[in-house]
């Protein structure tokens, strides 16, 4: 039992790493763009190197010691290049190879997490690790402007490689620890099995596996645009630092997100799942047209306040993606997952629009996306619906349940 949760603390140290260094990038872009002098659409290629190497990479989760410790040893590389030779093709390379690494683990990570909790506990320690995920995304832009904040910081050039030399030394803590972990086999569920060349060809000439492939990019894409840009378009267009408001912004898009993932929880027992996503996709567009186009003080404000929105659409779409069709579910997950690559393509895209027409009108391209969310909540006819019961049926079970504690 102690084994276990030894296993289990590893396990949520692994998702607050692979959340820390995948969404510092954001706050990082506007130091990047300086200390390089790239353009946007330059600076575009920074997510997309790492999303798309999050997005192409599929890694069987069999042996997974085997599967930690080559991804931990990419992790390593990639953070190692960058801080050898911080220059922009080494750091986009870097990024890549960081990506690799980081799909490696997510792939691995869920199977084990299951297997080391059980069946049973599964439901309780998934969305643990959410909250661990979205805790370390919410501390990281604050991390970053603590180190801003050092006396001399902000004249120096490329003070944020400091934070991949950290990075070195905490994979090289996960590679010993790993290997001397005492880590179980896994036996993958049917959700968690890839299927055959030709699973693969029939799921991909289904109308409906492509819509809601493309669901997924979407989402990634508006996430990951919001989250990349939103630091560079309050400095551009408000003049607020990058290091300090900026910062601060997206640590609470991060956080307010994680909230958003527990409301969602209570609503999605209530409610429909397409009329939840209906209502805060529209809610997520309001949030980010007065972003856009609001005064500097209340942009400030409603670019956060959108993660809170964002927060249930990847697990809403996901779902009903999967309930959707009959059979090959362990093959759509992963075609779903590759998904990921909106993470790479729509951040790069607004980049070379923002060069082009300016970064205001650049992001209209988040209204595209979300828009194609929206309609997800008026086409998507799942085969089954999530059960949901009344507000009195919801605290009477929590009463029952408090009564057998």
């Amino acid at each position: 039992m102690r084994k276990s949760a030894l296993l289990m603390l590893f396990i949520m140290v692994i998702w607050f790493v692979i959340s820390f260094v995948t969404n510092l990038i954001g706050p990082l872009m506007p130091t990047i763009i300086s200390d390089f002098h790239l353009s946007l659409g330059m600076a575009g290629f920074l997510p997309f190197s790492f999303f798309l190497a999050y997005g192409l990479i599929s890694i069987p989760a069999r042996g997974p010691r085997t599967t930690l410790l080559a991804a931990f040893a990419l992790n390593l590389a990639g953070c190692l290049a960058i801080g050898l030779y911080p220059v922009y093709a080494v750091v986009i390379a870097g990024l890549f190879v960081i990506g690799l690494g980081m799909a490696m683990l997510q792939v691995v990570i869920n199977p084990l997490m299951r297997t080391t909790g059980g069946e049973a506990h599964f439901a309780f320690f998934a969305v643990m690790a959410q909250l661990v995920f979205g805790l370390a995304s919410y501390v990281s832009p604050f991390v970053y402007s603590a180190l801003m904040r050092q006396p001399g910081a902000a004249t120096r050039p490329l003070v944020w490689v400091q934070f991949y030399w950290a990075f070195v030394v905490v994979y090289l803590i996960m590679i010993a620890v790993t290997a001397s972990l005492r880590i179980p086999s896994l036996t993958l569920t049917e959700s968690e099995r890839s299927g055959s060349v030709a699973t693969y060809r029939q799921l991909l000439g289904e109308r409906t596996v492509q819509l809601f492939f493309l669901g997924i990019i979407a989402y990634v894409g508006t996430e990951q645009s919001l989250a990349d840009w939103m630091s560079q378009f309050l400095s551009t267009y408000h003049h607020f630092s990058p290091t300090h408001e900026g910062a601060r912004a997206v640590g609470l898009f991060w956080g307010l997100m994680s909230v958003g993932c527990l409301v969602g929880l209570v609503l999605l027992r209530l409610l429909d799942a397409k009329r939840v996503l209906a209502v805060f996709t529209t809610l997520a567009i309001g949030c980010v047209a007065v972003a856009l186009f609001g005064p500097a003080e209340v942009a400030l404000l409603a670019f956060p306040a959108s993660g809170f929105f964002l927060s249930v659409m990847w697990s809403i779409i996901f779902s009903l993606a999967l309930n959707s069709v009959r059979a090959h579910h362990g093959a759509f997950s992963g075609i779903l997952c590759t998904g990921i690559l909106g993470g790479a393509v729509v951040p790069l895209l607004v980049g070379m629009l923002g060069d082009r027409f300016g970064l205001r009108l650049a992001m209209l391209t988040v209204f595209v996306t979300l828009g194609f969310i929206l309609s997800i909540a008026f086409w998507a006819r799942p085969l089954i619906r999530n059960e949901t019961v009344g507000v009195l049926d919801l605290f009477s079970v929590r009463r029952r349940g408090n009564a057998h504690e």
